[in-house]
């Protein structure tokens, strides 16, 4: 859905999406359960015609002439994004080609409140949902619950032909269902690196750990930082750490947050041992945990350091800076078996979110054809116009604004990757705040393994 990067909103360019769900007083929990609940004339088309009667009022209003098969005029309420170039671009795109593709179609847009989904809930509590709404994993959660958002499975066979394999979680729920249409993809973090430094400085890029350290004591040995890190930030942290766990476990801190394994099983514990032992070396500047994002990309920036991690929406800060010095590395592993079978494992994702549906719609089959295409186009414009790969759906047509050389190398990638999870993703609260701060303590070199072990699984025990 919105960038959720760093926070402090440079080191991540997008608003970052709210995992946790905002307290909803007694009232409105009741008007939800209301709105799902209280409706005794069920249509066998529609879940809810209580929020068609008081809500779909611009469906509604078109009397019976809203038929998916019908080429008669019908207007639908959309409740999307619009509020800059990153949102209006691609919904100006998405509606001009709506109405080449579907020419009777109107949508009456009522523009997004930043507000954490509250307006949206109050929609739903007083029977006034749109026939299209924008809605992250939160909303679709809380409104399955009241019936407030239509299950898309009969709707999205040919949707769903057009996932990036590798974002089919993006659009199907742990429960197995469909309920909103995804435009954006997985996103990952990266290890960026500056291909002159290595080159003049003589050292190989790290496919191993061994090279790793390899690179760290040779740039030490120079006065240059190894691997620039923002690690006043915890989510990079956690990052750097996924990235070593994910090279023996490819599900990565995500069987952590499942309660499925334990920081003490070898995969999680050598990844801490590792990067110890790096630490140790003087992989990170000193005193990493007190640098922000600006001090740690001037560091790369500048070229004081020859590695940089940060998300794909770093590539293009660094490329303005280091143009076709830029490059990305894959993360090392134990050796060049684990490394060439993990390599296309990365640290990151998403979850299911989009455009959704309201039950309660006057034509589910036409509300639900609109909001896949609007989705659809949504993410053809971003990976066409602005120079992303990151979308959740195969894009056929020719790209206008040509991907930067690290950018296209990740594209050929993303087809085919896994990923695990960024830390704001993940679901139990305890174990969120227990990695975020183990893995800020292994960046210091004074936190033992052993430490990270016992923190970590005393949050999953207690889960």
């Amino acid at each position: 859905m919105r960038n959720v990067k760093n926070t402090s909103t440079k080191g991540r360019s997008f608003t970052m999406r709210k995992w946790t769900l905002a307290l909803i007083s007694a009232t409105m929990v009741m008007g939800l359960a209301a709105c799902g609940s209280s409706n005794d004339n069920k249509d066998q088309n529609t879940a809810n015609t209580g929020n068609q009667a008081a809500g779909n009022t611009a469906a509604a209003n078109e009397g019976d002439t809203a038929n998916s098969g019908s080429t008669e005029p019908v207007k639908l309420r959309i409740y999307a994004q619009y509020a800059d170039e990153d949102t209006k671009g691609p919904y100006d795109y998405a509606v001009a080609e709506l109405k080449k593709a579907m020419p009777n179609v109107e949508l009456e847009l009522d523009v997004q409140a930043q507000d954490d989904g509250q307006k949206l809930k109050t929609y739903a509590a007083t029977g006034n949902l749109p026939d299209i709404f924008q809605a992250g994993l939160d909303i679709i959660n809380t409104f399955k619950k009241s019936n407030n958002i239509l299950e898309l499975d009969k709707y999205a066979d040919d949707f769903k032909a057009k996932i990036q394999p590798s974002a089919m979680n993006t659009l199907v729920t742990d429960d197995g269902h469909i309920y909103a249409y995804p435009y954006a993809g997985n996103e990952v973090a990266m290890l960026f690196y500056n291909k002159d430094i290595f080159t003049a400085n003589n050292v190989k890029v790290p496919t191993t750990y061994e090279e790793m350290m390899a690179a760290v004591t040779a740039f030490n040995a120079k006065g240059i930082t190894p691997l620039a890190l923002f690690a006043k930030e915890k989510w990079p942290t956690v990052a750097l750490y996924d990235m070593f766990a994910s090279r023996l476990e490819p599900a990565g801190i995500t069987k952590l947050d499942k309660g499925e394994a334990k920081a003490s099983d070898p995969a999680f514990k050598t990844a801490a041992e590792e990067i110890v032992k790096l630490v140790k070396a003087g992989l990170l500047p000193k005193g990493a945990t007190n640098l922000n994002y600006d001090q740690a990309a001037a560091l790369f920036h500048e070229g004081k350091a020859a590695m940089f991690l940060n998300g794909q929406w770093e590539i293009d800060a660094s490329t303005k800076a280091l143009g076709d010095k830029l490059g990305f590395m894959y993360v090392p592993a134990a050796d060049a078996a684990a490394y060439e079978s993990a390599k296309l494992t990365f640290s990151g994702g998403g979850g299911p979110g989009g455009y959704a549906v309201n039950p309660g719609t006057k034509d589910p089959e036409l509300a639900a054809k609109v909001a896949a295409f609007i989705s659809e186009k949504y993410a053809e414009f971003k990976f066409t116009q602005r120079g992303t790969p990151m979308v959740a759906t195969k894009v056929d047509a020719p790209v206008i604004n040509k991907f930067p050389p690290v950018m296209e190398q990740l594209s050929k990638d993303i087809p085919n990757m896994k990923t695990t999870a960024f830390s704001w993703g993940l679901s139990n609260p305890k174990f969120k705040a227990a990695i975020e701060d183990a893995a800020q303590s292994l960046m210091t070199g004074g936190y033992s393994p052993d430490d990270f072990v016992s923190d970590v699984d005393a949050s999953i025990s207690s889960k």
